[in-house]
């Protein structure tokens, strides 16, 4: 009789592998100083979107500025898309409501709102960079006001390593 073959142990699971694609796609992001991705995934595991932080299609990387002090319109601030709103923006699939959000950096209270007004109802983050600040307290508020759960991810120690 033959031996049953069983299923292989040691797979990465479903939160391992969504942040996982946050971590690879905010390593897209030209940002000098903080690279931020995201990946929203529907309730029964499917990623529906991907995205990172960076400047709006037809932006040229070369010719805006980088600079995070100076005056306004010499620093990212006023024209760079958060990684969070970038993957809402990306999807071209019809409704997020229900939808899960990883993203490797708490979201900003923009990042909130698009979040609640896409129907986003789950939020999962690697870090809370900005912990204690205006704009994470305000997301929090918000975040809470309209029932969207939030957690911290929890790392699991292992390494993953991919070759290309």
């Amino acid at each position: 009789m033959a031996e049953k073959i069983r299923k292989r142990n040691g797979y990465i699971s479903w939160d391992e592998y969504f942040m996982g694609v946050a971590a690879l796609s905010a390593m897209r992001s030209k940002d000098p100083n903080s690279q931020v991705g995201a990946c929203i995934v529907s309730s029964d595991n499917k990623i529906l979107s991907m995205g990172y932080n960076g400047f709006p299609c037809g932006c040229s990387d070369d010719a805006f500025p980088w600079a995070r002090e100076g005056e306004p319109l010499d620093t990212k601030y006023l024209y760079v898309t958060h990684g969070e709103l970038n993957a809402i923006l990306n999807y071209r699939g019809g409704s997020l409501e229900g939808a899960k959000i990883y993203v490797t950096m708490f979201p900003c209270n923009e990042c909130a709102k698009a979040i609640i007004q896409a129907g986003i109802k789950t939020v999962i983050y690697d870090c809370n960079k900005y912990e204690g600040t205006d704009a994470i307290t305000a997301s929090k508020r918000m975040l809470d006001a309209a029932g969207v759960r939030y957690y911290r991810y929890e790392h699991s120690g292992r390494e993953i390593t991919i070759r290309m």
